[in-house]
């Protein structure tokens, strides 16, 4: 009888986990289940505990984590830890799914050494994320947030049906979408549909036929800069991606533009999209991530009137839940019918 141990936490519910798992490989399987505490605590990271470097985003004692995971051939998780002194004391270790879009919780060159397969769960809120940063792009370019926080403390703005300071409908905006990836393709479909002009920057892919046929562009960074109303971001954090939103992007940009980050913290220089908002150069901005979270209290873009900010709710959803623990489960069914992986790291 194969064991698995689940360790999920209070979004990617272990129960959930078990009952598809239960649904693609049969009865016959001995199933164990713990659930962290994540979001409602904090999790850590890698350069924060001895032990654990190069892991982030995770949760969980190693000490408690190993002595859970016991001589289970198979691991199923979104947070829990595995690092290299952890792989050390779980020799029956064979299979890790882990359900998010980068396995970061886990020390990859120390699973290939101990010759354990590693999956993870690409896309699993790549519609969650579009769907948001459609309702982000909204909340700015209609006035959404504006009239909200206005009508709360009881100022009936009227005049934001004035001409001069109402909002843009997206079928007469140009909207530009950094990265094409699971998030990025989506992102350029529902804005097409309200008929918007969309412009691509993506230097690794090339454009579908259809976003080519509706007249999405492929351009350079630079023209989408120049060109867009909106900056939306949807690439990977890499070296060469961090800080590319820095005060010389934000000065390419059309004055009076709106700036979207659902993506990653890291992408955007902070203080330089500051100066931007304050200065005029930028008219307003959604933020949904942050390089540091949960932000400080005195941040100074929480006293802007022209920025919405979320605490990274965007790829929150009962679907993603439902979803990366559809994805873990095939993996595990291809695993114990000694088939390749979907998805391995």
């Amino acid at each position: 009888m194969k064991k698995i141990a689940i360790i999920g936490d209070r979004f990617m519910l272990p129960e959930v986990f078990r009952d598809k798992v239960v649904e693609a490989c049969g009865d016959g399987l001995e199933i164990r289940l713990l659930e962290m505490p994540w979001p409602d605590e904090p999790m850590e990271h890698g350069y924060a505990v001895e032990g654990m470097d190069g892991l982030k985003e995770y949760m969980g004692r190693p000490d408690e984590i190993v002595a859970f995971i016991g001589d289970a051939e198979i691991l199923i998780t979104q947070l829990a830890p595995v690092s290299r002194g952890m792989l050390a004391q779980m020799p029956d270790l064979k299979l890790i799914a882990v359900s998010r879009g980068g396995p970061v919780n886990i020390d990859m060159a120390a699973a290939r050494e101990a010759g354990v397969l590693v999956v993870n769960t690409p896309g699993r809120n790549a519609s969650a994320v579009a769907e948001f940063t459609l309702g982000a792009i909204l909340a700015e370019t209609r006035l959404i947030r504006t009239g909200h926080e206005a009508l709360r403390k009881g100022d009936w703005r009227g005049d934001l049906y004035r001409a001069d300071r109402t909002g843009r409908e997206l079928s007469e905006m140009t909207v530009g979408v950094v990265g094409y990836g699971n998030i990025g393709t989506k992102v350029v479909r529902l804005l097409r549909a309200f008929g918007t002009k969309v412009l691509v920057h993506d230097p690794y892919v090339q454009l579908s036929a259809e976003d080519r046929n509706a007249g999405v562009e492929h351009v350079s960074f630079d023209d989408l800069l120049a060109r867009s109303d909106l900056v939306t971001l949807h690439p990977r954090v890499t070296e060469e991606t961090k800080n590319m939103m820095n005060a010389e992007a934000f000065s390419k940009m059309k004055p009076g533009a709106v700036f979207v980050n659902t993506a990653r913290g890291p992408l955007c220089d902070y203080e330089a999209l500051h100066a931007a908002l304050t200065d005029g150069r930028l008219s307003a901005a959604m933020l949904e991530t942050f390089a540091v979270e949960p932000v400080p209290a005195d941040w100074p873009l929480l006293q802007l009137p022209n920025v919405t900010l979320t605490p990274h709710i965007a790829g929150a959803s009962v679907r993603t839940v439902t979803y990366a623990a559809e994805m873990a489960a095939e993996e595990v069914r291809r695993y114990l019918a000694g088939l390749p992986p979907v998805n391995p790291c």
